[in-house]
């Protein structure tokens, strides 16, 4: 039986309070009010986060995802997530070959993969909608559906807290945010490994322990006023190869950029110093990348959106990589491959996405002129991007493959690949298969760890 490939594309959703602010206008203003009526809907016809509940042709209905523990799957805390659905089989396979019949489901960077390798391929599995959050975070969402403002010319958020500030936005700005502001936790452990990969397929893994304390999801707060403009303390300390071990990042990042940028700070073994790093911003090289992807590219996108103009594409069918747990179960031997990962190894499924696009501003520089971002929409996560040099020539091409934390229960990623495609090399970050499980609840951090002479402490052990 030949599966049905598409569900009918759309330039947008129901979910849109205004399609034509979503479509073109700057976050000029404060807020657009979203009506009582479409506050409502979220819980009814739209999900909790603010997705479309219905199914459309490939795409099923959210029926409430994995708010636990799945019956079928032996998970004891402590261990790596298993994969509900082990017995899914592959429905049909994209590639170069066949990748015209597909084009309507495909993101650019997929289509500039396809024509550049003629390994790569997408192996396409039953769309399987998992993505559940706590029931107070589905509060705090409805609440910021009624409350949440933009401010600083669409750089920074007030009066809404946790879960999602803009579940029925009102423009491209207010999507992003969505997107930085998800719920991840409150406080939160990993070791997480990164493997900048020459055209040959040789690397040396890099391994970071890093931690963050996500202030917005802080429970005992009430608005975005009790932050002190604070969004997240974050705290990176490299631990492998020898020759890199003991650099230390602390960032805090603010809720509103445009009353005070992010704050960054560095530790090097070599100096014994803590040095202010305003280079952990922007197009800067990110760190522990090799120059394979910029610092504004962590998790998709991340920090001050002062230097593009953003505006909505649409919302359509797209196939993005999810539910990635055999990427999660791969070792890196068979994960790591020439030119890009194991594509047996990632789970791609049929998923109704926002598209956005970054146009750079005139007055502002940066080396990616144009960023087209895909976001699903039961998580607001960006599952991939396409990167634009100032040729208008795709550059660089992002993957970010997530699955759902049922033990939490929250959407997360498990990998980022960034592709470099002028370059034949790619990044693959975020990894996880041979690390400890990552710790949603680190009731242990505290605020006051997050300093210069904490992080120097730390890297001169």
């Amino acid at each position: 039986m030949k599966v049905r490939k598409n569900a009918s594309a759309r330039n947008a959703a129901p979910v849109l309070v205004l399609l034509a602010a979503l479509t073109g206008a700057a976050a000029t203003a404060a807020h657009a009010a979203v009506p009582e009526a479409q506050v409502n809907r979220l819980g009814n016809d739209l999900t909790p986060v603010g997705a479309e509940r219905a199914g459309e042709g490939d795409i099923p209905e959210w029926t409430g995802g994995l708010s636990s523990v799945p019956s079928n799957v032996d998970y004891q805390p402590g261990e790596h997530l298993k994969d509900p659905f082990p017995s899914d089989p592959v429905r049909y396979t994209v590639t170069g070959a066949n990748a015209a019949e597909y084009a309507d489901i495909l993101t650019a960077g997929q289509r500039a993969m396809l024509d550049l390798y003629d390994t790569y391929k997408l192996n396409v599995y039953q769309t399987r909608r998992t993505c559940a959050y706590p029931e107070n975070v589905y509060q705090a969402t409805k609440r910021n559906a009624a409350v949440g403002e933009l401010v600083g010319g669409g750089n920074g958020v007030s009066k809404a807290i946790m879960g999602f500030p803009f579940p029925i936005p009102n423009n491209a700005y207010e999507i992003v945010w969505n997107h930085t502001l998800r719920y991840r936790s409150f406080k939160l452990t990993r070791q997480f490994a990164a493997a900048p990969m020459t055209p040959s397929g040789d690397y040396t893994l890099l391994k970071v322990q890093d931690e963050a304390i996500f202030w917005w999801s802080d429970p005992s707060k009430g608005s975005a006023e009790e932050l002190n403009n604070n969004s997240i303390f974050y705290i990176a300390n490299t631990i492998e190869p020898a020759r890199a071990a003991g650099n230390v990042i602390l960032v805090h990042e603010a809720i509103n950029a445009a009353v005070r940028p992010r704050q960054a700070w560095q530790y090097s073994p070599g100096t014994r110093r803590v040095r202010r790093a305003p280079n952990i911003a922007f197009d800067n090289p990110g760190v522990n990348t090799d120059g394979l992807s910029t610092a504004d590219s962590f998790d998709g996108y991340n920090g001050s959106l002062e230097r593009y103009d953003w505006t909505v594409k649409g919302k359509s069918p797209r196939l993005i990589a999810a539910n990635a747990y055999a990427t999660l179960n791969s070792s890196y031997e068979e994960f790591l491959t020439p030119r890009h990962v194991n594509q047996d190894r990632v789970r791609y499924e049929l998923h109704r996405v926002w598209e956005i696009e970054a146009n750079l501003r005139p007055e502002t520089r940066h080396v990616y002129a144009r960023r087209t971002l895909y976001l699903d929409e039961d998580s607001w996560q960006i599952t991939g991007s396409a990167l634009y040099d100032g040729r208008g020539e795709i550059w660089r091409v992002q993957e970010i493959q997530q699955a759902q934390a049922y033990q939490v229960p929250l959407c997360g990623y498990n990998a980022q690949i960034d592709y470099d495609l002028q370059a034949s090399r790619y990044l693959a970050a975020g990894l996880q298969n041979e690390e400890p499980p990552v710790n949603f609840f680190a009731d242990e951090l505290d605020g006051d760890r997050y300093t210069p002479s904490a992080i120097r402490r730390m890297g001169a052990r």
